[in-house]
């Protein structure tokens, strides 16, 4: 075990987050906590890192145990070092080597003691074993991956916004490698190239994880234990996240039937207890029936307690079959290019996803649809249509001084106090809930209003920048199956890959400055990538394959004209001598060795076939050396082949083969190429 819970009780003030809990986590465990909004997921993890003391029982931890929280709090650090040197504090101990390493080799420089070279040659071997000479490209590696360009590495940590410092701060802590890894939402502010890249960097990561996410993709792909916090208990589950579900439904089934066999059970033995308690007779055995009955282990009901927000958006006008049409739209913000020429439309019934790495556009392409960004071309509305936009930062647009409730009449509904006291009830705020103030609220609380703003306008055409940030999961299935039964049309932002696969027909990416739009689901849209991404990698190996050939046949033609301009020379020769008429013994002699020559030619023959069918071989032979040599490149460039010594070392040692075959084999080519060109040329 490297860190757990033992009979643990955690109190928030007033409030039960977790009663008489045991959760151990083991090395290489990938678990999912989950649970729904409020029940104390992120404090639970807050209590494992010690920021919280329990009210009863112990937190237990391995004595090496090391390790690393990625949390929203970690925001409030701010510096004007670069990125890379930001990432790069993961290597505090390789940092502090390296400066003994230089003061050791200031001191070498006067004096030539001998137990100074010992101790120099140590440090410099513990550096090697640490990967010190790596860790620059280690972690240019890492925040590559997680989204950053080249020229972005040096730039100031505190120019970037809470997002791109939340990535900074990730790679950090990849890069630490602590043996347990706790991530509150990681993916809430990573794209969708982004989230990938963690997904495949993760699986390889030889630490433990425990990830807090509203994200079914990621936890599918990504945990083998899913934990629930729910009703003050931790209920594990061995398993992804859909393995949960089913096993969830099975595990309430069975307590369902457990519960109304053992109320049968009560029922029966108060009738008897009813029956005979005052005939003195039965008096004693109703007694014992009665002490029976007050020490049974009582079953609770399985109702299912869950945040049913009641989402139903309402449509007061039907729009025109367009609903918005782009004409040669182009964007920059200075020397950045963002839309350049593009030309789409949006028509009645599309439920449109935007999906691409961030800096592409989406949320810029979302403000220009909406009317309020400026840019370059036409935007033309459609009739009848009444948008609602929910942008990104809606969260922090809603006025922190108002109650809910004055939040809500402020949106222009015309409805009464009344019927938004309603309205929000279906939100799961009830009562004296709508009064209590927008800067108290939690993330998902404030999520919920802004929703509830949207709903209230009964637009017929939506605009959602990522609106699933900060819901649940079960708040995310509710909202998805709201926008299906939507009747009217939306252009959405997400990186949710199950909230996008289950709401849009259509899919929008931004690609070289242009708006590309694929007509089908986001599965369908991942299949043709995939397809795609295969047929450009055939193309390509086709075609470099082509060109060899194309090469070597050059070759062979130029060697073939070189042949013939040689034998018209020839010829050119003896047509002179026979025009000259002069027959000396030189001449004679001559022609006589020509017909030497003409009489090994069958024998020539034979051996140029022998060698073309191995030339030919050698070229298959060498073909699939670079293949091999390929395929190694790719593993050597790949971060997971740097965390285990032996299979670096392996790697390195087949690269080493693998040129040397290419070499040898290279020469024989060229060896073989010239014996051919020589019979060739004999012929």
């Amino acid at each position: 075990m490297l860190i757990g819970l033992q009979n643990l009780t955690f109190e928030f003030g007033s409030r039960l987050i977790v009663e008489d809990a045991t959760w151990h986590i083991n090395p290489g465990e990938r678990i999912g906590l989950i649970g729904y909004n409020g029940t104390g997921k992120s404090t639970l993890l807050k209590v494992l890192v010690g920021e919280y003391l329990p009210a009863k029982g112990t937190v237990e931890k391995g004595r090496d145990t090391t390790i690393g929280y990625l949390h929203q709090d970690l925001l409030s650090f701010d510096t004007n070092d670069s990125i890379l040197e930001v990432a790069m504090g993961a290597f505090e101990k390789v940092k502090q080597l390296e400066k003994e390493i230089e003061l050791l080799g200031m001191e070498l420089e006067e004096t030539s003691d001998e137990k100074l070279l010992h101790d120099y040659s140590d440090k410099l071997h513990e550096l090697e074993m640490l990967g010190g000479y790596t860790i620059h490209h280690r972690t240019e590696e890492v925040l590559q991956g997680l989204g950053f360009a080249n020229e972005d590495l040096t730039r100031p940590y505190k120019e970037f916004s809470g997002g791109w410092r939340m990535r900074v701060l990730l790679a950090k802590m990849i890069l630490q490698q602590p043996d347990v890894l706790l991530m509150d939402e990681p993916t809430n502010h990573l794209d969708l190239p982004s989230i990938e890249w963690l997904e495949k960097y993760l699986r390889h990561y030889q630490g433990s994880v425990v990830i807090v996410s509203h994200d079914k993709f990621f936890l599918n792909r990504m945990v083998n234990k899913i934990v629930e916090l729910y009703q003050q208990q931790l209920h594990i589950y061995t398993g992804d996240y859909e393995y949960y579900e089913r096993e969830k439904e099975v595990r309430v089934e069975l307590q369902q039937k457990a519960y109304e066999n053992q109320q049968d059970y009560i029922r029966q033995q108060e009738r008897f207890i009813e029956r005979f308690k005052a005939k003195a007779s039965k008096a004693a055995a109703a007694q014992s029936v009665m002490k029976r009955l007050d020490k049974i282990d009582r079953i609770e009901n399985v109702e299912i307690e869950r945040p049913n927000i009641k989402i139903n958006f309402q449509v007061d006008k039907q729009p025109g079959r367009i609903i918005c049409e782009l004409k040669h739209i182009s964007k920059s913000f200075g020397n950045i290019e963002i839309l350049k020429n593009t030309s789409i439309e949006i028509d009645r019934g599309d439920k449109i996803a935007l999906i691409g790495a961030n800096g592409k556009g989406k949320s810029t392409l979302l403000r220009i649809v909406a009317g309020t960004e400026k840019y370059e071309g036409h935007r033309n509305w459609g009739h009848n249509v009444e948008e609602s936009f929910y942008a990104q930062h809606q969260l922090e647009a809603l006025n922190v001084n108002n109650t809910i409730l004055d939040e809500m009449k402020e949106c222009g509904s015309n409805k009464t106090e009344l019927e938004l006291r309603s309205l929000m009830g279906c939100f799961l705020f009830s009562g004296d809930d709508t009064d209590k103030r927008i800067k108290v609220l939690s993330g998902g609380e404030k999520a919920r209003v802004a929703l509830a703003k949207v709903i209230v306008s009964k637009s017929n055409f939506l605009l959602l920048d990522e609106p699933t940030n900060h819901l649940d999961m079960h708040s995310v299935e509710l909202l998805a199956d709201a926008l299906n039964k939507y009747e009217g049309s939306f252009l959405l932002v997400s990186h949710d890959r199950f909230f996008i696969s289950k709401t849009a027909n259509k899919i929008w990416e931004i690609v070289d400055h242009e708006i590309k739009e694929f007509k089908g689901t986001y599965l369908e849209w991942v299949e043709w990538k995939e397809r795609m991404a295969k047929q450009k990698n055939a193309k390509v190996k086709q075609e470099d394959t082509d060109n060899k050939k194309q090469e070597t046949s050059n070759k062979k033609q130029e060697s073939r004209d070189k042949n013939q301009e040689t034998s018209n020379k020839d010829q050119a020769a003896r047509n002179k001598e026979q025009e000259s008429g002069s027959k000396n013994q030189a001449t004679s002699n001559k022609r006589h060795e020509q017909v030497s020559n003409h009489s090994a030619t069958a024998v020539k023959g034979k051996e140029l076939q022998k060698l073309q069918k191995q030339f030919q071989k050698l070229e298959e032979e060498i073909a699939k050396i670079n293949q091999q040599k390929t395929q190694i490149e790719s593993d050597l460039s790949n971060p997971d082949s740097y965390k285990e010594a032996n299979k670096f070392s392996q790697l390195e040692k087949s690269y080493s083969t693998v040129q040397e075959q290419l070499k040898t084999a290279n020469t024989q080519y060229e060896q073989l190429f010239e014996k051919i060109m020589e019979l060739e040329n004999d012929q």
